[in-house]
């Protein structure tokens, strides 16, 4: 009994010296792949209780892991991909250079957008992802064609018109749908 207890007391300082071991820069990797991978079982697991998303000092939103996972339906709407251009440590945190593809990245203009997120940690778990500079975008381009795309779809399919406010899968479908309408029209 006391070889067993043993063994089970040594088997469980094992597992968690493995899981310490986990540097964040293989953290933030597998948080990318499990958005490239569609899969948020993979992502979830890398999270702290909560996740803020940061843009500049006007836009900060605070998730949960269940509305974390609203974000990442539609983000994955879009068949966005990640690409890690450059990771490296900085104190506690690790800024990572992505180049991002996406059919609405395509739509915009912009595609591939590449920018840099600064990620947080909170006990070894992902709690901050705040992009801190935008790289070769065409801003005038990217306000131009949504504004545009806003407009027409306000005019011709108002029953999709608040696609561009809605951050949930349907906005996203919708954001999509507003595009190949649009689309199909100008041709």
């Amino acid at each position: 009994m006391k070889k067993i207890q043993l063994a089970l007391i040594l088997l469980l300082i094992i597992s968690c010296n493995s899981n310490d071991e986990v540097k964040p820069i293989e953290r933030v990797t597998k948080f990318y792949n499990g958005f490239n991978n569609s899969n948020y079982n993979e992502i979830k697991a890398l999270l702290a209780d909560s996740i803020t998303i940061k843009e500049g000092s006007n836009y900060i939103v605070p998730h949960s892991i269940k509305s974390f996972y609203e974000h990442f339906k539609w983000d994955s709407v879009f068949k966005t991909r990640y690409k890690l251009v450059k990771l490296e440590s900085v104190d506690s945190a690790v800024i990572v250079t992505i180049e991002s593809r996406s059919l609405r990245y395509e739509f915009l203009k912009n595609n591939p957008l590449k920018f840099k997120n600064k990620i947080g940690f909170d006990s070894g778990k992902i709690s901050t992802l705040e992009t801190i500079d935008y790289m070769d975008v065409d801003w005038t381009t990217w306000e131009r064609e949504r504004d545009t795309l806003v407009r027409w779809t306000k005019i011709n399919h108002p029953e999709i018109d608040s696609f561009i406010h809605d951050l949930s899968m349907k906005g996203g479908q919708n954001y999509l749908k507003a595009i190949a309408l649009y689309t199909a029209n100008k041709k």
